[in-house]
């Protein structure tokens, strides 16, 4: 295996940083993530931009065979690749379904080549940070550079040996499952277009264009479009020496469009050294606003370097509203790093001018709250959303005003959205525990009654017309799915995950129910949130999908499942993660398990037995649940400390799997503070071991300090919290003890627990 360059350079770039510190942003590492399927990229982005840019290198040569994981498909960069194709604008962080990742720049020297196959490069020296990447281009000596703003990017090809350089914008390759594309000279320096993206993970109806305009900062000595076609046009046009697949159009001025298409710059004699600068602006809503945008966040005669020290002060800002003391440098990197990528989405959808693209509908909207994008709410509904409903409200209100808009337009509740089109992936009803657990936190800025109708819309409607609960029949009249009853994703019958995403629905759903006087309706829903117990099999030890018929599903291995395979009943999991995945009503659960020993044994063997999946959000709080038992609180402590060390480092792998739009990450960061919100909807977080000495976190009305003193320093084990002075005698702690104020939150930690293990 031949690792690329940036090992030794980075390595040295960032043991400088952060031997100084001066900076979050300089504790931050992009290439986290970046293999073992996080999916993550090291490109430039602004805190929930709307713009991305990304390396794009999974795609174009055999070189890019080091790595099992290169051929896994869903990201424009994989780190063990080293084959470049371009800059992708506009990439989804943490997914797995490739989408966007579109409108590619490139530069090159010598003969114009349209085909990627051909033009791309090999690469060395890379280094990225908050806001900023770049690379050499071995093949051309070619310094490429990126940064951003939050609808923008401009970047900067530095050609060490001057002579003839191309820049390239090819609007053919991608990581979408859609094609097509329009593109219009403007002026010798500016074109205009559009491009069709979408059918992500495999939903043919979620299709979107994406529109755009681009400028290089000098008038080129020709430019012109390429077109992939076998046969000749009537158009003036050449073919491309090499494999006689492309034509190039020099004496073309209108419009092209086609499926491979690209437009091209050519300067015939650069000085060695000298620069070209390619700015691109995008917009979901049409090309005149792609360009307001590029013209508002990039003011004539902006330089490149000041653009990227803005988006790295925009990190900045955002990262420092927490500063953590102590702990191991590895340890602030892994932390800094999480909370960078917490903040990568949702992204902003609307337009400087406040349009944006109606939710399912033809038409443009516009709202002067910020209109957001990207809510992949299976994921996110578990932590993320309460770490911006905690650090950021003001943008989490932003974000339930735009889930209520859209059920203005479409009818609807989101469930995975993306640039304003449902793609319906993965399961529930999760737009519901967010909005519910914003609003028990005291987020009420939106339009909370046209929420509450939508919640119970879709917790009320029969399945036939039920776009979030198509299995809810079942679900409401006995209390449960049978197995063959939806398997809308063709995914296979994923009968008990579907219910137990609803059960946590329903008991977020009943709390604002009762408050408001909807007495019944919050009565019917707690019932049936119990229901996960009609799947609790005694002689299986777990939940175990039920036939048609009521009897259990057969034959059945608890076991099967595990490594994202599908098992009957269960979505990319096996029963261990999902049996304990009832949030809501832990009691319950423990004493359907017969009790708290029974209960603590079973949960104790998916840690022991390497049942417990890192990389999967239905066991995701499984650490958290042994704190609900007295006398037990020392395994969450215990376990939450182990997988924090297991699977979160600075390496390339040091997600384990995708990062999902930055759950996570939000793992981490919530449990390397020391606390933990492990149940939606529920305004209280379960405490454990923090990982620095000090934590200082600014919130809009108050500062939250938690200190740390250790026993020893490997000491994990909590041997007492105090809460302002005042000692604590339960690890659980309400949302509001800890915000409206100064506040501080002290431990004590030992290296032993307080309580013999059994």
């Amino acid at each position: 295996m031949r690792l690329k360059s940036f090992s030794l350079t980075a390595a040295l770039l960032l043991s400088s940083a952060f031997a100084s510190a001066a900076t979050p942003a300089e504790l931050v590492n992009p290439f986290v993530g970046t293999t073992n399927f996080g999916a993550t990229n090291p490109g430039a982005v602004v805190p929930n931009g709307l713009m991305s840019v990304s390396p794009f290198n999974v795609t174009g040569s055999d070189i890019n065979k080091f790595d099992k994981d290169a051929r896994w498909w869903s990201t424009p960069y994989e780190f063990y690749n080293s084959f470049f194709t371009g800059f992708s604008h506009v990439n989804l962080s943490g997914v797995g379904c490739p989408e966007v990742g579109s409108i590619l720049t490139m530069a090159t020297v010598g003969p114009l080549e349209p085909d990627y196959k051909l033009y791309g490069s090999e690469y060395a020296d890379e280094t990225a940070r908050p806001g900023y990447y770049a690379l050499r281009l071995s093949k051309y000596d070619i310094t490429a550079e990126v940064t951003a703003t939050e609808r923008t990017s401009r970047e900067r090809f530095t050609f060490a040996a001057g002579g003839k350089g191309n820049i390239l914008v090819n609007l053919g390759q991608q990581l979408s499952n859609e094609s097509g594309a329009t593109v219009r000279r403007v002026s010798p320096t500016e074109i205009e277009g559009s491009k069709l993206l979408g059918t992500f993970c495999y939903n043919p109806g979620a299709v979107f264009p994406i529109y755009f305009v681009a400028r290089v900062n000098r008038i080129p000595s020709e430019s012109g479009y390429w077109k992939m076609q076998p046969e000749m046009t009537g158009v003036e046009a050449e073919w491309t020496p090499d494999n006689g697949k492309y034509k190039i159009y020099r004496n073309y001025g209108r419009e092209l469009s086609g499926d491979d298409i690209g437009y091209w710059f050519t300067y015939d004699s650069l000085a060695p050294g000298e620069s070209v600068e390619l700015s691109v602006g995008v917009s979901f809503t049409s090309v005149e606003n792609a360009r307001r945008n590029l013209d508002a966040e990039q003011a004539e005669g902006e330089t490149f370097d000041a653009l990227a020290a803005a988006a790295t002060d925009r990190w900045n800002a955002d990262l420092g509203k927490i500063a953590v003391t102590g702990g191991t440098e590895e340890q602030r990197r892994v932390f800094y790093t999480a909370l960078y990528h917490s903040l990568i989405h949702p992204s902003v959808l609307s337009d400087v001018s406040g349009d944006y693209p109606l939710m399912e509908t033809i038409g443009t909207g516009n709202s002067a709250s910020p209109r957001y994008t990207v809510f992949s709410l299976w994921d996110t509904y578990r932590n993320l959303h309460q770490l911006l409903t905690l650090l950021w409200p003001d943008r989490q209100t932003a974000m339930l005003r735009t889930m209520v808009d859209m059920y203005k337009e479409w009818g609807w509740l989101p469930k995975w959205e993306l640039f304003g089109r449902e793609t319906f992936t993965m399961e529930g009803d999760p737009a519901t525990c967010v909005i519910v657990d914003s609003w028990r936190k005291g987020l009420t800025d939106f339009d909370v009654d046209a929420a509450y109708d939508a919640m119970v819309k879709s917790a009320t409607t029969p399945g036939e017309r039920n776009a979030m609960r198509p299995d809810i029949d079942p679900y409401a009249k006995l209390g449960y799915i049978p197995v063959g009853f939806y398997a809308g994703d063709n995914s296979g019958d994923n009968s008990v995950s579907h219910a137990l995403e609803y059960y946590v629905a329903d008991a977020a759903l009943a709390h604002m129910a009762r408050e408001r006087g909807h007495l019944q309706l919050a009565d019917s829903l707690d019932r049936r949130s119990r229901g996960y117990r009609h799947y609790y099999c005694p002689e299986s030890g777990v939940l175990r999908p039920i036939n048609p018929d009521g009897t259990f599903f057969a034959p059945f291995n608890p076991d099967d499942g595990a490594n994202f395979t599908n098992a009957t009943g269960f979505h990319e999991g096996s029963a261990w993660n999902y049996t304990f995945a009832v949030p809501h009503d832990v009691d319950g659960l423990i004493e359907l398990n017969g009790g708290p020993v029974k209960f603590t044994e079973k949960l104790q063997h998916v840690f022991d037995a390497g049942l417990y999946d890192p990389a999967n959000e239905p066991d995701i709080a499984y650490a958290y649940l042994f704190s609900r038992i007295p006398g037990e609180e020392w395994r969450t402590q215990r376990e939450v400390s182990r997988l924090l060390a297991r699977h979160y480092t600075t390496a390339p792998d040091g997600i384990p799997g995708n990062d999902d739009c930055g759950t996570m990450s939000a793992w981490a960061v919530f449990s390397m503070l020391g606390f933990y919100p492990d149940c939606p909807a529920d305004p209280a977080y379960t405490l454990t071991s923090p990982t620095f000495d000090r934590a200082e976190i600014k919130l809009p009305d108050g500062t939250l300090t938690i200190t740390a003193r250790r026993r020893s320093p490997d000491a994990v084990y909590v041997k007492e919290v105090t809460l302002d002075g005042k000692r604590l005698d339960t690890f659980r702690i309400p949302h509001e003890a800890i915000t409206h104020g100064d506040h501080k939150l002290h431990f004590v930690l030992d290296k032993k627990p307080s309580v013999s293990k059994k």
